[in-house]
């Protein structure tokens, strides 16, 4: 399915470090949610999605502030984490719960989520792909991917959030930027 066509960015948009992150990481993605944003806006190749996420994180690894997240290979989101270099997380107000809401139960297969969700999808100069409601975007740049394997469990109930098997793929991208409205 085509999603909407992004738009550039405009001024509004600040640009600051990603230590300045406003709020509890935990809170902000188990609580209130994120959307993972993956895809380009290049007309040959203009192909994006967004989806619903409330697994992930923020740290420091290698010496570089990331941030990490899950998708399962059934996601349509999936092919596009793994085809991109660079991912957003576009984070809300509790205003936009519908929103998101909407970006975790369509499938970006059948439905254009920018306008199912009424979210307006935008560009950043780097090629990041967010949303204009958003309140704060991490852009990521992809350093490592991991398959979780079964047999790694060391808690037998986590194999009981996989009745498919379809276990997330990690994906940890260096956070380039943390962008905020003025």
């Amino acid at each position: 399915m085509e999603q909407r066509k992004v738009v550039p960015a405009g001024t509004e948009w600040i640009e600051t470090h990603i230590r300045e992150f406003s709020g509890s990481p935990v809170a902000r993605i188990a609580d209130d949610w994120m959307l993972i944003t993956c895809g380009n806006t290049t007309e040959e190749k203009g192909n994006w999605n967004t989806m619903t996420a409330s697994w992930g994180g923020l740290g420091v690894l290698w010496g570089k502030n990331v941030a990490f997240m899950f998708i399962r290979p059934t996601r349509f989101t999936y092919a596009l984490a793994n085809d991109n270099a660079l991912f957003t997380l576009s984070f809300f107000d509790a205003s936009y719960r519908r929103a998101l809401e909407v970006c975790g139960a369509k499938s970006g297969r059948d439905t254009d989520k920018a306008e199912a969700s009424g979210l307006t999808p935008i560009a950043f100069s780097d090629g990041g792909i967010a949303f204009q409601e958003a309140e704060e975007v991490i852009a990521c740049r992809k350093l490592y991917v991991h398959d979780f394997d079964p047999r790694q469990f060391l808690d037998s109930s986590i194999e009981t959030l996989y009745p498919l098997k379809d276990y997330h793929r990690m994906f940890i991208g260096e956070a380039l930027s943390l962008r905020r409205k003025r």
